[in-house]
This record gives structure tokens, sequence and C-alpha cells, in this order.
């Protein structure tokens, strides 16, 4: 199983939006594919037109609860989602109360890796507990980057972040995201991005207006705006995705997170 997160410690930078969209493709492309919404504003959730829970965030994190019984169907074929609770907004809390915060998420989704070829977390933005979590049971973190000044100091200190305090195993993808190609800032800095140790992805997200209707329409991109220049880029994305994630450890059913979990556990 593929785990991804969408990922970037700046808010508005896309990731509600890259999660629900390459999820979509992934499944569309044959892979039975779960979304585990983890923002307390449920975003993801609501453009899948999925209830969002009241509460029990704590219960399946401390392991009182299990994962398969808060998974829901899509309204697309190999798409599942486990729906955000507004209780997320407490989850720092509830994970430094448990065992091993650190490889928690790894702990809790090892059980799905039998169900599901790939499984992509909607992060919420910021840098805690929550999310160091998820750097440990993801393959890879696929973060959005707006090309602006402060969306790449951001990215700076994730990397910073993740040279000192993270796992070896993690990947980092950046793509630009939200391109204005009329601004000359976005034109500068896509062509020459000033990011140390970081390689952005080829493709770019462009900014489109139609990304808003994602509310109105509640569905994902591919579905309501299939052949326009976003939608082509979605693909795009997804494909160069996968091919940059290609590797030995790809058919194991664990990433390299729960490989290791797994051999401690033993």
């Amino acid at each position: 199983m593929r785990v991804l997160a969408a990922y970037n410690i700046k808010g508005g930078t896309g990731k509600t939006t890259t999660a629900v969209n390459l999820a979509y493709l992934s499944a569309y492309y044959g892979a039975r594919t779960l979304v585990w919404d983890l923002d307390p504003q449920g975003a993801a959730t609501f453009y899948f037109r999925i209830p969002e829970r009241r509460g029990g965030g704590k219960r399946h994190i401390r392991g009182k609860q299990d994962l398969d019984s808060l998974i829901r169907g899509t309204d697309f074929e190999m798409l599942d989602l486990l729906r955000a609770s507004f209780s997320y907004r407490n989850l720092d809390q509830t994970l430094a109360a448990t065992k091993k915060p650190l490889k928690r998420f790894a702990q809790l989704i090892q059980p799905l890796a039998s169900d599901y070829d790939c499984l992509i977390f909607d992060c919420p933005p910021g840098i805690n507990l929550v999310s160091e979590s998820i750097f440990f049971a993801s393959d890879a973190l696929l973060v959005p980057t707006i090309p602006t000044t402060l969306s790449l100091r951001c990215l700076d200190l994730l990397i910073e972040h993740l040279e000192r305090n993270g796992p070896r195993s993690l990947r980092v993808f950046p793509f630009f995201s939200m391109v204005d190609s009329r601004k000359s800032l976005h034109k500068n800095i896509c062509a020459a991005p000033p990011v140390k140790g970081a390689r952005f992805l080829k493709t770019r997200i462009p900014y489109a207006s139609v990304v808003e209707q994602m509310g109105v329409q509640r569905a994902p991109l591919p579905v309501f705006a299939a052949r326009t220049p976003i939608d082509y880029a979605y693909h795009a994305l997804w494909n160069e995705i996968e091919t940059e994630l290609d590797s030995p450890a790809r058919g194991t059913g664990l990433t390299p997170a729960t490989q290791r979990l797994a051999l401690e556990i033993r």
C-alpha cells in the first residue's frame, strides 16, 4: 500500500484539492484508494458528499474503535473515505496521550494494507505531533507550493525540519500550484525555484477559477471539468508521482515505515 500525504506547513496552498483530485485519479486508474480526511474543517469529506462525523476522533486514535467501522464509500468506484471530525482540532493532545505517538498513524493504517493499494492523508496546515506522526507513516509528502516568497519559505522550513528530525525513508515531492502565468513573480520563481534541497516535480497546476466549483459540484475536477487545462494538469501530476514512486518496496503491501514497525512489533 502506498501512503501519501497532501501536506504543507502553510494553509491555502491547495492540499485538499490535491488530495481529492489525486485520490480520484488513483481510483480511476484502478487502485483501491482511501482518503483519510484529517482536517477538522472537513473539506474533503464535504466534496465527497459524506456527512462529517460528530466526535469520535479520540476513540480510534487511542485504538478503542476500528478504522474499518469509520470508512465510507464514495460515489466513485474503488474510492473510499475515512471522514473528518471536528474533534480533530484536539488531535494533537489525543496523540500525545498515546504510547509512541510518532508511530501511531503507522500502527493505525497497518491493518488496511490488504484492503487498499493507496492511502492519501489530507492534512491540516502547521507542524505538530500529528504531522510528525504522518511523516513516519508515509512514503511521500505531496507539497503543493504557490510560487510566492512566503510559500517557498515554508517549504524551506519543512525541508530543514525533515533533515533534522524526519524519517530517512520519507520522500518529499513539492510541486507548484495555483500558478498564474500572468504574474512575473510566478513565472520567475517557477523558472528557477530558490529552494535548497528540494527538487520540484515538473508538473505545474495552473490557477483556475473552476477549482472553486468543486464546492458547488461537490465532486473532483475530472468529473465535471474533464478535458480542461487543469484536468490535464492533475492527470500529468498523478502520472509523474507514480513514476517517481516506482521502487522495489512498491509491491510489499507495507510502506517502509510500517515495514520497520512490523519488525519492531515482532
